[in-house]
């Protein structure tokens, strides 16, 4: 890294056309303004190592939100406000960019959101979480590209380090401890010793965190490459402890972790699949405190229970030679996500194939008849045509009738055997 000073050719290599114009205007409007601007954080970062990263975050030496509303008029976009951090999100088209004030920070209490206000770009990248995130970039004519690097993070980068920029760090923030193993293991780096010092120091400080922040860090971790990597070095750092003492990320995980990628469409981490996984040795009461803390969403909750509920199952499952419709009574009310969490979870190769039985076949079978035409035989709505159609799904299941005709043949000779009965009777 070392004689890098400048990264305008970066820049319109590897970032698209429509970003870097907005840049150029940005710049060119900040200038008339007599503010200057730049590029700073993970991008830069990302730019010196050649890795994709199209999460553009702008500062400006002044007021941000009237530079993106100055943007939003030019792209014709919308921007969203931030008054007490004087920060905005412009997006328009299929981009985002966010942009702030410079700005300096203070932290009444451990764990709280910082106050701020306005102040230069030097202390603006020093109340930044690592020394490799601190770099920016000029983006003012006769400036365009100049790298400035205050606090040594092109030389990390080069000894592939992450460093904290002061002692209270973790004690101001402590997501911070998530997010250095994030780039830790994202980057294939490793903490510079004071860094891991002091985070071992200060993990206590992660009680001071709300779990909605936590539940967001471990969000963002669970949709990286490989998250098994970043949930070992956790635990070994005892980050993961605070979560929940008995949550692992032991080997066990990373296997389970490889193989639901198989179950994943490109590009889109499974975090469903990883997160029940994540939390598979917990008992169900266990979750239902981690599900109210992380606060998590229904749709994740659901997820979570389904996993539970359905490993109490598991024994049943195992029983060779169950009939198909019992497999699918056992299974139909749970989600796919929770189904497919238990089918690479246990070790039973049978509960494993009655749970693949259901999901590649059972789940999609469905009786020939309907509703409609058991009223055209005679058949009024109520619990007996219910369980006519309950009878013709399970017969679907068990292969006692293949066909539509099948079908008519089992249910005229159920109505004529009930016929027949209270005939008897009377």
């Amino acid at each position: 890294m070392p004689g890098i000073a400048n990264l305008a050719s970066k820049i319109g290599k590897q970032l698209p056309i429509e970003l870097v114009e907005l840049m150029e205007s940005a710049g060119l409007i900040a200038v008339s303004q007599g503010r200057c601007l730049y590029l700073v954080g993970g991008v830069v970062r990302d730019l010196l190592l050649w890795r994709s990263n199209l999460d553009l975050d702008l500062v400006v030496e002044g007021d941000a939100i009237k530079l993106a509303q100055r943007l939003a008029e030019i792209t014709g976009g919308g921007i969203t406000t931030h008054l007490r951090f004087g920060t905005a999100k412009l997006k328009w088209d299929k981009w985002s960019v966010d942009l702030a004030m410079a700005r300096a920070e203070t932290y009444v209490r451990p764990g709280a959101l910082p106050t701020v206000k306005h102040s230069s770009l030097a202390t603006d990248l020093l109340r930044r979480d690592f020394t490799i995130n601190a770099m920016a970039v000029e983006l003012i004519p006769g400036h365009w590209g100049r790298l400035i690097d205050l606090y040594g993070g092109c030389d990390d980068l080069r000894r592939k380090l992450i460093r904290i920029l002061y002692g209270r760090s973790f004690v101001d923030d402590a997501t911070r401890m998530w997010r250095a193993i994030r780039y830790e293991q994202r980057l294939g780096f490793k903490l510079e010793a004071n860094t891991r010092h002091r985070l071992e120091r200060d993990v206590s400080c992660l009680d001071t965190i709300s779990g909605d922040r936590i539940r967001h860090e471990l969000e963002l971790v669970l949709k990286e490459e490989s998250p098994e990597k970043a949930l070992r070095r956790a635990e070994e750092l005892g980050v993961l402890a605070k979560l929940h003492p008995r949550l692992k990320g032991d080997d066990w995980l990373a296997e389970r972790f490889s193989e639901a990628r198989q179950f994943s469409i490109p590009g889109v981490p499974p975090v469903g699949l990883y997160l029940a996984l994540f939390t598979y040795s917990l008992t169900s009461s266990e979750i239902e405190g981690l599900i109210s803390y992380l606060r998590l969403s229904k749709r994740l909750a659901r997820v979570l229970l389904d996993t539970a509920g359905l490993k109490t199952k598991l024994k049943l499952l195992a029983k060779p030679k169950l009939r198909s419709s019992h497999v699918y009574d056992l299974l139909h009310d749970y989600s796919v996500t929770a189904l497919t969490a238990n089918s690479l979870a246990t070790t039973s190769t049978i509960a494993r194939q009655h749970i693949q039985l259901f999901l590649v076949k059972l789940r999609y079978v469905k009786s020939a008849l309907s509703g409609e035409d058991l009223k055209k035989i005679g058949i009024p709505v109520g619990p007996r045509m219910k369980e006519i159609l309950q009878e013709l799904h399970e017969a679907r299941l068990d292969m006692r009738v293949t066909s539509r005709k099948e079908e008519m043949e089992l249910v005229r000779g159920r109505v004529g055997k009930e016929n027949n009965y209270n005939e008897m009777v009377r």
